[in-house]
């Protein structure tokens, strides 16, 4: 096929829950390869919100509580099922796909020494295979796992190609920020040259201490209202940021095996702090470490999504140590910055499915490119399409004008 070929149309469901088991984010999106180019068109994104008996157990099963298989097992196959529900859900509405691509369920991210040496997804995909038709692509990490690679932020692939042209025609580093329960940054350099990694907590501290001051009353410290009572302790800021993993070279990931309530229990101990100055103090060291990060590469262009970006206090904390930088959401390019990640899912797929890898190793520290993820059929046989031989260097989001488009962050009923 010629480059200037323009392919017929692929209709992808990306599915996945991030690491603040806080719902399930399903988003339906067009994609079309013209030439080098893949264009996106967002069709519409629903999160679902977890059974409230799953989310209870999911974060009871996360590190550094003890599990046992009989509870993996049982997650799994309840997730999987939650997840075919909310696909299920999001298709009937929206209008059908040809593919579903689930990033899982994140419950253990293996880091020892800088290295991954395994990561578990939960999720399993014969449940969306069998409530949906359509086959699935799943188990996307191991794979860069498995060539050296950290398997995070996977954000980096699609970044990569989106905010290129943004980098060239600054002359700068643009970056794409996503605060979810860890934060993460990819960098793009004009030419091309990638770097993404988790800065650090996102939202899974102060999830964490909202709920210690609340007594379990919220998971959340919605708008930042906590926070905005309080004051920063630089005293405790100061010891939070005497965390290794700051000063770790990049590529490096993180997760709740770290970030959990026995971590910041240890942090807190022997300090006097009021609950309004804790979520402050949390607050600031979300925004101290992107910060740091993005100022560290010259960042000076950032585009922001996921939760996090919903903080008024955390997002003013940023730009105030961001004097430099130019920090807008997502939204103001064409994508959903509430979805952003399950439409990453569905790129993600649609590469594996086109025979494309879907890592990228500046990113992940893979020893190359990697087709990742495993595919589940769906009622009839599998029928892939022939590899595709010219490589995709650009993303271009298009916004839908009518059509079977519905409003953008509309919940399920």
């Amino acid at each position: 096929m010629a480059d200037n070929d323009v392919e017929p149309a692929m209709l992808v469901a990306g599915v996945l829950s991030g690491t603040s088991v806080d719902g399930i984010d399903v988003a339906v999106a067009e994609l079309r390869a013209d030439g080098p180019e893949l264009v996106l068109t967002p069709l519409g994104y629903r999160e679902v919100p977890y059974p409230p008996e799953l989310a209870t157990r999911l974060l009871a099963a996360l590190p550094p509580n003890p599990s046992s298989a009989e509870e993996l097992t049982k997650l799994d196959t309840g997730v999987g099922q939650a997840f075919a529900d909310a696909v299920g859900r999001c298709l009937d509405e929206l209008g059908g796909a040809d593919l579903v691509c689930s990033l899982g369920q994140t419950v253990f991210h293996w880091v020892a020494e800088g290295r991954v040496h395994g990561t578990l997804q939960l999720g399993q995909p014969a449940w969306i295979a069998e409530r949906t038709g359509l086959p699935v692509v799943s188990d996307l990490r191991t794979r860069d796992v498995a060539a050296g690679g950290h398997g995070a932020p996977l954000a980096g692939t699609m970044d990569a190609l989106w905010l290129a042209d943004l980098a060239e025609r600054s002359a700068a580093p643009a970056a794409a920020l996503n605060i979810g329960g860890i934060a993460n940054l990819t960098v793009v350099e004009p030419g091309g040259a990638v770097l993404a990694y988790d800065t650090g907590p996102g939202n899974a501290l102060l999830d964490l201490a909202a709920a210690r001051v609340t007594g379990g009353a919220r998971r959340q410290d919605v708008d930042g209202a906590i926070a905005a009572s309080g004051t920063c302790r630089d005293d405790l800021l100061a010891r939070l940021l005497d965390e290794p993993y700051y000063r770790a070279a990049p590529p490096k990931s993180t997760g709740k095996e770290l970030f959990h309530a026995g971590y910041l229990a240890a942090a807190t101990d022997g300090v006097a702090v009021s609950d309004p100055d804790l979520l402050a103090t949390l607050t600031e060291l979300t925004a101290v470490t992107i910060a740091d990060a993005a100022r560290s590469h010259g960042v000076r262009t950032i585009v922001a999504s996921g939760g996090g970006v919903r903080n008024p206090v955390l997002m003013a904390a940023l730009a105030r140590r961001l004097p430099d930088a130019a920090v807008s959401a997502s939204d103001d390019l064409g994508m959903p910055g509430d979805a952003k990640e399950a439409y990453l899912t569905a790129i993600l797929g649609w590469l594996t499915w086109h025979g494309l890898p879907a890592n990228r190793p500046d990113a992940t520290g893979a020893r190359g490119p990697r087709l990742l993820g495993s595919i589940t059929p769906g009622a009839t046989p599998l029928v892939l399409p022939p590899p595709r031989l010219v490589p995709i260097t650009r993303l271009r989001v298009e916004r839908v004008t009518g059509g079977r488009n519905r409003p953008e962050g509309a919940a399920a009923d």
